[in-house]
């Protein structure tokens, strides 16, 4: 079947019929199946690279938010320093704690709190840093020796944990290499830095460093190690 347009023209003698041709009906089907092909095509291309750029800026926002984190951490241990406070129940909590058997996953004080606007308190800061909820949090006081009605302040810093492991180095003598002679044996560190409480009176020095595992859903397992500041001679 065709489409076209006829025109008539008439004369004394009569009339003649001019007939113009068009298209055809496969011919119109043929057009249209290519056009949309390549409408498809070009659909297909567009959402690839959509995607392509949606899923490089997840990525690169968890890759922020996982840097933000361990900047956070090292920052705070960067300026750790050697002082025991007093918990809510009037306990003495030494500088650094943490493990499985502590309170916290990781809880020291650390110094450079800033006070730009001269408030009357300390610069020195508690801050614990736990990990519940598959989520890893650090919470700070706005005093150092705490009363019962003191509330920490709680921001979460990483989600998607899914699991934590940390280890303690008492001194840099006791530092081991590892098989490859650039790395640093950690697997006898212990997994607990707490006060024995068996023993009266007793107290905890700071560990030397610290080693924390993250497991993230996502990327896998994060090792950081961190040295901590010297004692002041």
């Amino acid at each position: 079947m065709a489409s076209g347009r006829v025109s008539w023209r008439g004369s004394g003698q009569g009339v003649s019929v001019l007939r113009v041709s068009g298209f055809t009906l496969v011919e119109v089907l043929i057009a249209l199946a290519i056009t949309a092909f390549v409408a498809a095509v070009a659909y297909t291309g567009l959402s690839t690279v959509i995607n392509g750029v949606e899923s490089t800026r997840g990525v690169a926002e968890r890759t922020w938010e996982v840097n933000r984190a361990l900047q956070i951490l090292q920052r705070d241990l960067r300026q750790f320093v050697d002082r025991p406070v007093r918990d809510e129940f009037g306990d003495q909590e030494p500088a650094l704690m943490g493990g499985p058997a502590a309170r916290f996953l990781l809880s020291f004080t650390r110094t450079g709190w800033h006070n730009p606007t001269n408030q009357p308190r300390s610069t020195l800061q508690r801050v614990n840093y736990v990990w519940e909820e598959d989520s890893l949090w650090r919470e700070s006081y706005a005093v150092l020796d705490r009363a019962g009605s003191t509330e920490p302040q709680r921001v979460r810093l990483l989600e998607g944990v899914t699991g934590v492991q940390i280890t303690f180095l008492a001194s840099i003598a006791a530092l081991q290499p590892g098989a490859r002679g650039t790395e640093v044996d950690t697997r006898n560190w212990p997994d607990n830095w707490v006060v024995d409480t068996s023993q009266p009176n007793a107290t905890l020095a700071p560990p030397a460093a610290l080693e924390l595992t993250l497991e993230l859903d996502d990327l896998g397992d994060l090792r950081m190690l961190y040295e901590l500041p010297p004692p002041p001679l």
